[in-house]
């Protein structure tokens, strides 16, 4: 615990105590001690003196170690407040932003995106098929499938780029025209018009949109009310060569038996050999019982010619 230093005789000049010790230049020789507060006192060893030096050294290290460091902590608390803010910018932050944005942006603004995001689209699908009659047709299937009156959203068959259906934010669906002109019953394009809306209740398409987008887009949309071009033309992209989310054959079903159409046509539609959608064949809720006619024969036709051919 102390120090003692003598004379050649044996006889104590100082005291010190090991936990006031200083050396006044560290790493150098001759060297000097201290005790502290007190510079004006010192003991010099010198070179040869090394097993001492290394003594009063390990000795000065061991109470170094003991001592109490308020900096220390305030270092380590303050890198776990920096690691903890980071790690919620990182993990919370993001998810947190596409939620609030999800939950506050109107349907005017969903359909404003919708617009611009079919904008980005029709570089590759062209516009969509226009004729008047089948236009009409359409219209009228789409309300004969709507969830509710009032509620069938938008419905436009395009020439080219989808594969099959896909909606956009607004309730916009497009669906590829092959759908109607390639089949001999609209309800295979009532299929996938259904099985495109259910994908619409369980996935929002302005938060996949988002999720595409990142948190920087996220951003601008709460604090501009826009999207910038870049984030929808990657988007649109997306929609074009990502396949379809699968659904559950309960969830089709319920669909089709809410809707009253047929699930056997999509099925084979999905698959000509009905081994992989043999869930929807054998389960079709009106297989016993047709449901009220999707459209008439001549609706039917008009709508086949909605691309002009």
């Amino acid at each position: 615990a102390t120090l003692i230093i003598t004379d050649t005789r044996e006889r104590p000049r100082a005291h010190w105590s090991l936990a006031a010790i200083q050396r006044a230049n560290p790493g150098r020789r001759p060297a000097i001690y201290h005790p502290d507060g007190d510079p004006g006192e010192t003991l010099e060893l010198p070179e040869n003196e090394t097993e001492m030096i290394a003594a009063i050294e390990r000795l000065r290290a061991a109470v170094e170690r003991r001592r109490p460091h308020p900096g220390r902590l305030r270092l380590v608390m303050l890198g776990l407040s920096f690691l903890a803010v980071a790690a919620l910018a990182v993990f919370w932050f993001p998810n947190a932003a596409r939620q609030h944005a999800v939950r506050v942006v109107p349907q005017v603004k969903r359909a404003e995106i919708g617009a611009a995001l079919r904008e980005q689209l029709e570089r590759v699908t062209g516009p969509a098929c226009r004729d008047p009659g089948g236009r009409a047709a359409l219209a009228r299937l789409s309300q004969r499938l709507a969830p509710t009156p009032g509620d069938a959203g938008q419905v436009a068959v395009v020439r080219d780029g989808v594969d099959s259906t896909i909606h956009l934010p607004g309730r916009t669906i497009l669906i590829d025209k092959s759908l109607v002109e390639d089949h001999e019953e609209p309800d295979v394009v009532a299929g996938y018009i259904v099985a495109e809306r259910a994908r619409l209740e369980r996935t929002d398409p302005l938060d996949d949109l988002l999720k595409q987008a990142g948190l920087w887009a996220t951003l601008r949309l709460m604090t501009t009310g826009g999207m910038d071009e870049d984030s929808l033309h990657r988007y649109a992209q997306h929609l074009l060569t990502a396949p379809r989310p699968a659904l559950p054959d309960e969830a089709l079903l319920q669909a089709f038996k809410a809707r009253g159409v047929r699930s056997t046509p999509y099925a084979y539609a999905q698959d000509i050999s009905g081994e992989t959608t043999l869930g929807l064949i054998e389960a079709d809720p009106w297989a016993v019982q047709p449901p009220e006619p999707l459209l008439s024969d001549g609706d039917w036709l008009r709508l086949q010619g909605i691309c002009g051919g």
